[in-house]
């Protein structure tokens, strides 16, 4: 029987590197998420979940369903962005969008604002409220963007 994640996370982060997926595990590790397999999910939160604000202690290997923007680049000087929120429903189940690209961190989370609103509207659901987080980085040698959240048990 599977059961539901009762907790989540939403951070951010950027790093810079070496090499473009070294920046990737060092943008997961400032988010404090680096030391787990991530389990790419889609987009919904289950019902009751509840936001731990200081993290989670999530151990070593463990397999995470993370719902994620990520981008890395090589190209010094260039801009970079990941965004990801969650639409909260009043007494359901939440609404994940994620986004990542060529721009700034305010048009990462603008984007992953209107998805949250298209989502809601397309399941004639009110949105009652959202979080998002976001983050840039302007690349030196290798960078990366990335946003998550990551539920657990």
């Amino acid at each position: 029987m599977i059961t539901n994640p009762e907790r989540f996370i939403i951070v951010s982060a950027a790093a810079e590197a070496n090499y473009a997926l070294t920046a990737f595990d060092n943008a997961l590790l400032k988010a404090g998420i680096g030391n787990v397999n991530l389990v790419k999910i889609s987009s919904i939160l289950p019902p009751g979940c509840s936001e731990e604000e200081n993290g989670i202690s999530f151990p070593p290997g463990a397999f995470v369903p993370t719902a994620y923007g990520s981008i890395c680049s090589e190209t010094k000087g260039e801009l970079i962005a990941a965004a990801v929120g969650i639409g909260f429903s009043q007494d359901s189940f939440g609404v994940i969008m994620e986004f990542s690209g060529k721009c700034s961190a305010e048009e990462a989370r603008n984007n992953v604002e209107a998805m949250i609103r298209e989502a809601f509207l397309n399941r004639r659901q009110a949105l009652k409220d959202m979080k998002i987080k976001c983050v840039e980085h302007r690349v030196e040698k290798a960078g990366a963007a990335l946003a998550a959240v990551a539920l657990w048990r």
